[in-house]
Order: C-alpha cells, then structure tokens, then sequence
C-alpha cells in the first residue's frame, strides 16, 4: 500500500512546480526579484554537466528578451536554495545580470530532491548517466516499480529499465559516455562485462569507431572464447626407482616427485664423477 500511496504522491509533484508557474502572482507563491549572489545550488542537483556553448546561447538569449521563465527557490536562513532553473541561473550569471526572477516555494529536503529530479527529467537536460541516477532515485524515493514509473513520466518501461542499468558501468566508461566517446546504444550492450574488459571495448570503439551492431559481435566473440571448454593439462607420473636405484649405487644423492628427478651434489669433485660416469 505504502508504495500506492507514494507514487500518487509523484503524480502531485509533477504538477507542483507547473501549478506555481502558472500562478506567478497568486498570494500562495512569491515572486520576487532576488540577487543571484544569494541563490545556492540545490544540493540535491542530479545534473552535474552543463554545455557551455548552450549556456552561451541562453545567456545571449536572456540579454536579448529577458527571462521568460522564473526560477523556483526554497528561502534558507542566509539566503535562498535552488529548486528549478540551474541552467537559467548560470546563463544569467553569464550575462553579468545581478539579480534574477524568482519564485518561491516551501519545500523540505525530501521535496527538493524530488523537483531537481522531476524538472531535469521533465526538460530532457540530463545525460545518460544522469538520467539513470534519477530514474533510480525516483523508483526507490516512491517504492514505485518501473513500469508504474514509466507511467507518470511517458518513457517506456524498456527505456527505464535499460538507463538504470548503465549505474552497473565502471566510472571510467560512465565517463566516455558523459562525455560523448560512446554512445547510449555503445554502454547498454558492454553492461555485464567486467571492468577490465569494458576498458577494452571502450578503447576499441574509440580507436577503431566500431558501431554498436560491430561492438555486440565483438562481445559476443569475447564470451565464445571465455566458454570454451580449455583442455586440462594432464599432470603426467613417472617412476624413477629404476634410476635412482642406479644413482644411489654410484654414490649420487636423488629426489623425485612425479615427472621431476633432482640430483644433489655435496661438492665439484662429485659433479665432475657424474660427468664422467654420463661420458661412459
């Protein structure tokens, strides 16, 4: 039931911040013009790359019309943390404003995490890697499955299920497809190899610019191989008696084990009594 509950609470969080967009000049939401030297970033944040030409581009763009939208923000004791608008705070910043429209909202640590979540989703902002970790976030806040998630956000259970997988990546392939080395389609298919092997794709996609249909051949040779049956060396035994019996007449000290024969020598006059014997 728990879980029930908690995912129709995620259906009223999508709505919230849309609601108090909509309502920018209700008594229940503020709207202020607040300094951006006293906005912090929510520490909840799943997006931590930002493009910087895009921001360029955003910067420009509110030096020209403005801000169409306001940001959302939780007022702190020394200031205000931030909901919704990362990328509009720091094109704003960009453009050298000094403050910037604001609305506020009350919000708790849990709400705060759950808008970073729900407005990068919402605004398609994330990279893969991003997305994953808040898909998950959202599935284990709400003890949702992914299909009723899949429901709320309009992706399919397919989609949600597979960008989860990519958190099972080592951090070094995570960081090729943050920073576009690999692809999406290139990181679903290397999930379930170990680390090591995974640095060998990746630097064969890299260096070779193999596509994902190449990439999966590959893998899939990988473990043809690894499943081989490899044949058991057989550890042969053999009997020495005979020999040792000959050595020990002549004076010569032997050990034996298996296929091994050793020979002791206590000084150089025996070893070269046993290279005479051998010459005879």
């Amino acid at each position: 039931m728990a879980g029930v509950a908690l995912g129709r609470g995620l259906d009223a969080l999508f709505t919230e911040i849309d609601e108090a967009y909509e309502n920018e000049g209700s008594q229940q939401d503020a709207i202020l013009e607040l300094s951006l030297k006293e906005i912090r970033s929510n520490p909840f944040q799943p997006r931590k790359a930002f493009n910087e030409e895009s921001l360029l581009e955003l910067s420009e763009s509110i030096k020209n019309d403005g801000l169409l939208q306001p940001i959302v923000v939780n007022e702190d004791i020394d200031g205000y943390i931030l909901i919704a608008g990362e990328r509009r705070v720091r094109a704003s910043k960009l453009a050298k404003l000094k403050t910037i429209r604001a609305i506020v909202l009350n919000a708790d640590d849990q709400k705060m995490r759950q808008f970073a979540l729900i407005e990068n989703i919402q605004r398609d902002e994330l990279n893969a890697v991003e997305l994953a970790f808040a898909y998950s976030e959202l599935v284990k806040l709400h003890e949702i499955t992914h299909e009723e998630l899949s429901s709320k956000i309009y992706k399919s259970r397919t989609h949600i299920t597979n960008t989860i997988r990519l958190l099972q990546l080592s951090t070094k392939t995570q960081k090729a497809l943050i920073e576009k080395n690999i692809t999406a389609g290139h990181a679903k298919v290397l999930v379930g190899l170990d680390e090591k092997n995974q640095q060998l794709v990746v630097n064969s996609i890299i260096g070779q610019k193999l596509s994902v249909r190449e990439v999966e051949s590959m893998i899939k040779s990988m473990k043809e191989t690894k499943e081989m049956p490899k044949e058991t060396p057989i550890s042969a035994v053999y009997d020495f008696s005979g020999i040792e019996n000959r050595f020990d007449s002549l004076g010569f000290k032997t050990k034996s084990s298996k296929n091994k024969l050793t020979i002791e020598f206590d000084n150089k006059i025996q070893i070269e009594d046993f290279l005479l014997q051998l010459s005879k």
